[in-house]
């Protein structure tokens, strides 16, 4: 009885976090468990082990684990994630006129498993399917660092003038895009364009791929980002849901 107790702990942990944003303590992990803490560490202790959870840098705090990722992307893969976001693509590229794209976390990079570009613009933004992107300078790439939990970058190579290239300033914009919702590329990858995404979530409520368009900054500017935000948003949720994603109802 002690084993299942055990497990159903380390359960309710990898739930917690997966509902939180950023790491948590041994001691607001015991709170939430109603447990002492040195319970709650050997708990973290043998998540850790199988790398279900992993110690932030530079404090005594836990986050998800790669292992967990790991899990998250083969769950995707099993439900054809590139065929089920196809008809939210082509609806947002139709909302937006921007190109709309997904992608998905891989060897340290974002890969854009597919995009769409709208039928009416003449303008357009090139987004090439199977095309790799940094982490640290793209939205669909800072989008997945913020909502997934992924490890920083060691290194943040400068683009374009406007690529964040500090770490503590990167740190900085992921927390500002987890409270805001959806991450931007303002020029950060390419002159000219800006790039909008937001996280798209699995039935066990973890980010596991971003979904963004991108498009020149004649049309992608203060005037229109609210309506286009908001595009992007009601796609990411919707395949969201389709995933079987249900939010947390306060």
């Amino acid at each position: 009885m002690r084993e299942i107790q055990s497990l159903a702990r380390g359960l309710q942990i990898i739930n917690l976090m997966s509902g939180i944003e950023g790491p948590i303590n041994v001691t607001d992990i015991a709170a939430k468990l109603d447990v002492d803490k040195s319970t709650a560490s050997r708990l973290l202790g043998t998540l850790e082990s199988y790398g279900y959870v992993q110690r932030a840098k530079e404090s005594r705090a836990y986050t998800m684990g790669k292992r967990l990722h790991s899990i998250s992307w083969q769950l995707t893969n099993r439900f054809a994630l590139r065929e089920l976001a196809r008809p939210y693509l082509i609806k947002l590229a139709q909302a937006t006129g921007e190109c709309a794209h997904i992608g998905v976390y891989s060897e340290g990079k974002a890969l854009v498993t597919d995009d769409i570009q709208p039928e009416t613009s003449q303008l357009r933004v090139v987004s090439q399917t199977g095309r790799t992107l940094y982490l640290h300078n793209t939205a669909l790439g800072k989008g997945l660092m913020a909502f997934a939990d992924l490890p920083l970058p060691d290194d943040l190579p400068r683009i374009t003038p406007g690529t964040i290239t500090d770490h503590n300033q990167l740190i900085e914009e992921l927390r500002i895009t987890r409270q805001r919702g959806y991450a931007l590329d303002d020029e950060e990858n390419e002159y000219g364009v800006r790039c909008l995404a937001a996280p798209v979530y699995n039935a066990i409520g973890l980010a596991i791929a971003t979904i963004g368009i991108s498009g020149p900054t004649v049309r992608v500017h203060d005037e229109t980002i609210d309506r286009l935000v908001n595009e992007v948003m009601y796609a990411a949720f919707a395949l969201s849901q389709e995933l079987g994603y249900e939010p947390e109802t306060a």
